[in-house]
């Protein structure tokens, strides 16, 4: 299987593709016949229906039956501290079927359990992951932001195997959530899959870059793996304020914006051979 460009974005190839198709009738043949062809060689399959179904709605076949999977956002971060093991105890307890664990890593290179790139928010430390060894991790408090880190004090934050061990102990579904680091994520992912083989039929690997997923289906294409979507996701945060201040930056990723909510229904779902999109609850409708 060959590699697509590391710094070329599907959806930027695909967006210079459409201003030229417009040119002329030959022009926009030589191209669907040119995505066509990029798509026979480079896509993957989908992982069979009947193990993404097992991963997806885990209660179904059990005395559960019929009810929708609860999913635990961070590990469960209103109950517990975000991404810690307490947090996943605590999501058990609470009759959760699954887990979102946000994949991070330290300076060092080790898999570890963050959803930001720094400490700050979330702990009693201060600085980027990319400068702290794991050892410097393991001193801070996880719980020190929290609303109940009286009662959490000393939390620490976990490795990703840590939770795994303890995902697989207490019988969990694993959303694991790639931000960035697509290499990296593949290949350590990749080792938790060789070492815990339960993983491909109890865990999904997710992420709003098509790179992250790509990379990982190449790593290993038994996977089960989903996009993540949410429009507008390039010029706007969570919240809906606009991420750049810049008004050609906006304007330039809005654009950008609207050719990525096309590939993700045309292009980008067919070549990574996802078994699920993954959408903001805000963005569904009745």
């Amino acid at each position: 299987m060959l590699q697509m460009g590391e710094e070329v974005t599907l959806y930027s190839v695909v967006f210079v593709a459409l201003l030229l198709g417009t040119r002329s009738p030959l022009w926009t043949t030589a191209l669907i016949a040119s995505l066509y062809f990029f798509m026979a060689m480079f896509r993957f399959p989908q992982v069979p229906s009947s193990r993404a179904r097992q991963v997806l709605h885990p209660t179904q076949g059990t005395a559960g039956s019929g009810k929708v999977s609860v999913v635990a956002h961070r590990g469960g971060g209103h109950d517990a501290p975000e991404n810690t093991i307490a947090a996943i105890r605590q999501a058990s307890k609470n009759g959760a079927t699954g887990v979102e664990l946000d994949l991070e890593f330290s300076a060092d290179g080790v898999p570890i359990l963050m959803h930001d790139e720094t400490v700050d928010r979330t702990t009693n430390g201060s600085g980027p992951l990319s400068q702290m060894r794991l050892s410097e991790l393991g001193k801070l408090d996880a719980a020190a932001k929290h609303r109940l880190r009286d009662k959490f004090a000393g939390e620490k934050i976990p490795t990703m195997e840590e939770a795994v061990e303890e995902c697989i102990k207490l019988k969990l579904t694993i959303y694991f959530d790639v931000k960035g680091h697509p290499d990296e994520a593949a290949a350590a992912l990749k080792e938790l899959y060789r070492k815990h083989p339960v993983l491909y039929n109890s865990s999904i690997v997710c992420s709003f870059e098509p790179k992250v997923i790509y990379r990982m289906r190449q790593s290993d294409p038994k996977v089960v793996t989903a996009l993540t979507h949410r429009p507008w996701s390039l010029s706007r945060l969570g919240d809906g304020a606009p991420r750049f201040s810049s008004p050609w930056k906006h304007h330039w990723t809005s654009l950008m914006d609207v050719v990525l909510d096309w590939a993700h229904h045309h292009v980008l779902w067919k070549l990574c051979g996802i078994s699920a999109f993954l959408v903001q609850k805000n963005f569904v409708s009745p």
